[in-house]
This record gives C-alpha cells, sequence and structure tokens, in this order.
C-alpha cells in the first residue's frame, strides 16, 4: 500500500470522528454555527473517500486505453472537492438565515466548545500532515484534502468565536453571524481549489520556476546539439509530459543523437520526478531562431 493511499484511508478514518465529535457538540449547544462546522465536517467525510477512490484510480498503470496514465484522476477528485466545498458553504448560508430569522439562546454553550476544540486540533494536525506529504508526494488529492481541512479549522474556529461572544455578550444572533462569515470564507476556498484543479485538467503548463529548470538542463546537457525548441509542458497529477524538437547537425548519425537524447533524458528525470519526456530530433536546417541554444 502506498504512501499516498495510506494518508487517503487517514484521511476518511480522521473524517468519521470528527464529523462525530462535531455533530455532538452541535446537538449539545443547538448553535447554528457549529451546526455549520458539522455541515462542513460531513463534506470532509465524503471528500475524503472521493480522494481516496482517486488516488487509488491515479496510482495504475498506462494500459491500452490509457496509454498516458490515469493521473488526471487526482486533479477530477480535487475539482470535485472543491465543488462539495461550494455546496457545504451554501448550506452553512441557509441555516445561518434560520438563524437571523429567530435567534435563541444556547444551551451548554462550553461543553459543546470543549468538544468542538478537541475536533479541531485533531483537523489541524491532519491538515499539516497532508499538506506536507501531499507536496513532497506531488498528489493533486492530498493537497486538495489538506486544503479542505483548513478551511475546516478556519470554520470551526470561526464557529467557536461566534458561539463564545454570544454567551459573553448575551447577543444571540453572533452566532448565526460568525456562521456566515465563515460560509463566504468557505466560497472562496472552494472557489479558488476549483479553479486550480480545472487549470490541471486542461493540460496547464508547468509552474515558470520548473519550466526554468527543464530550459537549463537541456540547454546544458545536450552537448553535440545545436538547439532546442517548440518546447511543451504539462502536468497531470504527479505527472510532468516534456517534449520538444532538438536539433542536431546534419551529419550527425542516428547512434550519436540517440546518444544526446538519453542524456538529455536522464538529466531531465532526474531535475522533475516523475517525468515523460519525448524528444523529436531534426536536422540543423530545422533551427529556430526562438529554440533554446545549448552550451555544451
Amino acid at each position: 500500500m502506498t504512501t499516498i493511499i495510506k494518508l487517503a484511508l487517514g484521511s476518511l478514518a480522521l473524517g468519521l470522528v470528527v464529523l462525530g465529535l462535531k455533530t455532538l457538540a452541535w446537538w449539545m449547544t443547538g448553535s447554528v454555527a457549529l451546526l455549520s462546522d458539522a455541515l462542513e465536517s460531513t463534506v470532509n467525510v465524503v471528500a475524503a473517500f472521493a480522494a481516496l477512490i482517486a488516488v487509488r484510480v491515479a496510482a495504475r498503470p498506462a494500459d491500452a486505453n490509457h496509454p498516458y496514465g490515469h493521473h488526471k484522476a487526482e486533479l477530477l477528485s480535487a475539482v470535485i472537492e472543491g465543488v462539495m466545498i461550494v455546496i457545504a458553504a451554501l448550506l452553512i448560508l441557509r441555516e445561518a438565515y434560520t438563524g437571523f430569522l429567530s435567534p435563541r439562546a444556547l444551551e451548554a454553550p462550553l461543553g459543546g466548545l470543549l468538544i468542538n476544540a478537541v475536533a479541531t486540533v485533531l483537523n489541524a494536525a491532519w491538515c499539516r500532515v497532508l499538506l506536507v506529504h501531499g507536496r513532497r508526494e506531488r498528489s493533486p488529492a492530498l493537497i486538495a484534502d489538506g486544503k479542505h481541512l483548513r478551511a475546516d479549522v478556519i470554520t470551526s474556529a470561526g464557529a467557536a468565536l461566534g458561539l463564545l461572544l454570544a454567551v459573553v455578550t448575551g447577543w444571540w444572533l453572533l452566532d448565526p453571524l460568525m456562521a456566515t462569515l465563515v460560509a463566504v470564507n468557505i466560497l472562496w476556498s472552494g472557489g479558488k481549489l476549483i479553479r486550480e484543479s480545472v487549470s490541471g485538467l486542461l493540460d496547464e503548463a508547468v509552474p515558470d520556476a520548473t519550466l526554468a529548470v527543464i530550459r537549463e538542463v537541456i540547454s546544458t546537457q545536450a552537448g553535440g546539439a545545436v538547439q532546442a525548441h517548440d518546447l511543451r509542458t504539462r502536468h497531470a497529477g504527479q505527472a510532468t509530459f516534456i517534449d520538444f524538437h532538438l536539433v542536431v547537425p546534419g551529419d550527425t548519425t542516428v547512434s550519436d543523437a540517440h546518444e544526446v537524447c538519453d542524456r538529455v533524458e536522464a538529466a531531465l528525470a532526474r531535475a522533475v520526478p516523475d517525468a515523460s519526456i519525448t524528444i523529436h530530433v531534426e536536422p540543423g536546417h530545422k533551427a529556430k531562431t526562438s529554440g533554446i541554444p545549448v552550451l555544451g
């Protein structure tokens, strides 16, 4: 079982525990803010299940029907998670509206706050684990799950603050007001996650920093070639796809050109993990003024 799948399973298990705690906190207090927090955790559980399925699919090797692999399953999962975050925010807004219409005093608020705090600490710790390992493993599904939990931690903190202020001041409208502010923040977070994930599904190029590394590797490791041009990149989950044209002198043998390509591919594989590289060799007269010069 891979690290990514283990983390996805951990997210699902923790999500169920946190959901139980937050539901208990809401049941004890009747707080709209804590109800909104429990709704967000319900989405967490479903999203964690979707992420688990996505990472299992993404781990499958390429086959005849999917020759480029199944990496985009993680991006699709991240889009679904973003949509679910938005839905959770809308549900919270609905509950907040109900609270505005009929504000009421809360029952056992301190006990509910304590239980909610335990759930929040668990979420914050696991959020950190997911973001660190998600970036290390370059897993969009785990990163999306971590960002979702981060939004949940903010939700919990906001709900607790609203409940505490309502108890101290007796202004029970603060309870639904805080739920509304939390929902707006979650809505923004979900929208951002959707935009980022859709960009990956649409074969967005690698970040500028990674592109600079790729260009430098080609320039310094393609000794024997003239230049490279028409460099194209895209990323899909953990995989990065790189293809370009490599121009060699017209009298270069096939064996020598192949040796240059092997050297460049090996260097790119070291610089960009999980890279799939395609090089098209061309004769010298195909050089372009916009190409990447070879320094070696």
